[in-house]
């Protein structure tokens, strides 16, 4: 009967996908040794050059640290275990000697998750010891936040720095109408705690920013990404990869949504898939294109169940893969990822080797290529009781405008715009506006690249419009 090697679930790729390797018995070293000869890739996660473990990977002999011994005298014989053990699990949550214990009270809440072999006692107590940093309490970390501390994962991190808005709720469902105007983080710790009363919750009431993204990261376990913008994308990505830390990523936009599991020391990285971001404006945000309520539910929740399975070392996780889901078909499509040699920050060779400034990495703050202003939305209101020959374009969709609309204003949907350019005068004053004044940026270089020279934008759009001139016009 050989010695059976339990590799954790990162490592797994290297091993054709196993989570239990038989080899001949011998000391735990040669064991080991048989081991990456047999599965060369996994050599370089395991040892460093000069042939010592590397630090961040305990092994254990059944149920000893195999550091408190001597690896090269230690024998494995026939029937014992080995486990691998990497930091990513982290800390206390790595060694199952220093899992902490459940109370009664836990015993009963978690009951149905100890009947479970593959979760069982000293699963639960792995979820009791981890740690999880979760970027963002909005759409998707409000349903993955709410899953994770009901399943018992014993420390939840919370950063985000905005407050609850009425148009959240359609989505947001860690957030109720009584929170609206108050801190996110203030409603969703006082419901996770209400939810389940033995997790605790840090708060980090901040931008995660290049500055602090890795004092705050460091003592997590997982990173869960629900942020919704690029920069902050590319931010937690490239911290996760310089802390060794995998990020349970998902994104959604309208009726689709993606997830994978990006971790550098298994697989790609988000930069191995997305290299550089799509220029600015050209992907709309939620705000401006829609999203479907119950998407980042379904989104969320499987970020939840990937930072699971990696906390519990358990099933085939979503590292090296890349899901997509369409609500409106209600099918998922897989792809596989391969990491990239040239990536710039988990690569052979990395340019990237510290945090940079992501906001002018994904071009946000950079000079526009008009050189015309904007017009704030008190300005406009005066503009247009002074002068009737003013020109107001709302270059946003049929149905928008079907919900609200200013009322001199022309309907000319953006991608109709080149087509309809003959209906307008181009010794007009014109202002462009859409929902909140992105749309409509892209409107005023159209109409400059064809020689309308006098064309400004509506700042804020059509909801400025609201908040600043006219209340009745309803907010969506």
């Amino acid at each position: 009967m050989p010695v059976l090697v339990h590799v954790p679930t990162p490592l797994r790729p290297y091993v054709d996908g196993r989570d239990v390797v038989p080899i001949e018995h011998g000391t735990v070293a040669e064991v080991l040794e048989r081991m990456t000869h047999e599965y060369g890739k996994l050599k370089a996660h395991l040892f460093q050059e000069d042939g010592r473990l590397r630090s961040f990977v305990n092994v254990y002999l059944n149920d000893r640290d195999i550091r408190e011994l001597d690896g090269e005298q230690t024998p494995a014989v026939d029937g014992d275990e080995i486990s691998i053990v990497p930091s990513i699990a982290g800390g206390a949550a790595s060694a199952r000697t220093q899992l902490p214990q459940l109370t009664h009270d836990e015993i009963l809440r978690y009951s149905r998750h100890l009947i479970l072999p593959e979760v069982g006692p000293e699963g639960q107590r792995r979820l009791k010891a981890a740690r999880v940093a979760l970027i963002g309490a909005g759409g998707l970390g409000s349903p993955a936040s709410l899953y994770l501390a009901a399943a018992g994962v014993g420390t939840l991190g919370l950063v985000d720095f905005d407050v609850v808005d009425m148009t959240n709720l359609q989505r947001q469902i860690v957030h109720g109408t009584g929170a609206v105007g108050t801190s996110k983080l203030d409603s969703a710790d006082q419901r996770l705690k209400d939810l389940n009363p033995h997790v605790q919750v840090e708060t980090f009431e901040t931008r995660l920013t290049s500055g602090n993204a890795l004092e705050i990261l460091r003592d997590f376990d997982v990173v869960l990404d629900g942020s919704d913008n690029f920069p902050t994308r590319y931010l937690v990505n490239d911290a996760c990869v310089m802390l060794g830390k995998p990020n349970a990523y998902g994104s959604i936009f309208r009726f689709e949504g993606q997830a994978s599991v990006f971790y550098a020391g298994a697989g790609p990285c988000y930069r191995c898939l997305f290299r550089e971001p799509p220029p600015p404006g050209l992907v709309p945000s939620c705000a401006e294109g829609g999203v479907l309520g119950v998407l980042p539910g379904i989104i969320g929740s499987i970020q939840a169940l990937e930072t699971m399975k990696l906390i519990l070392g358990k099933g085939s996780t979503l590292i090296g893969r890349l899901i997509l889901f369409d609500a409106l078909t209600l099918t998922f499509r897989e792809l596989k990822l391969r990491k990239d040699p040239q990536c710039p920050v988990c690569g052979e060779h990395p340019t990237v080797t510290e945090l940079i400034d992501y906001e002018a990495f994904c071009g946000i703050g950079a000079a526009p290529a008009y050189e015309g202003p904007e017009v704030t939305a008190t300005q406009l209101a005066e503009e247009l009781q002074q002068n009737r020959e003013l020109v107001l374009i709302d270059v946003r969709e049929p149905h928008e405008w079907e919900i609200c609309h200013i009322e001199r204003a022309t309907l000319i949907p953006l991608g109709q715009l080149p087509e309809r350019l003959n209906q307008l005068d181009g010794h007009q004053e014109i202002v462009t506006h859409c929902h909140r004044g992105i749309r409509s940026m892209q409107a005023l270089e159209i109409l400059r690249a064809a020689g309308f020279s006098r064309v400004r934008s509506l700042a804020g759009g059509i909801d400025a419009w609201s908040t600043q001139v006219d209340p009745s016009v309803p907010r969506y």
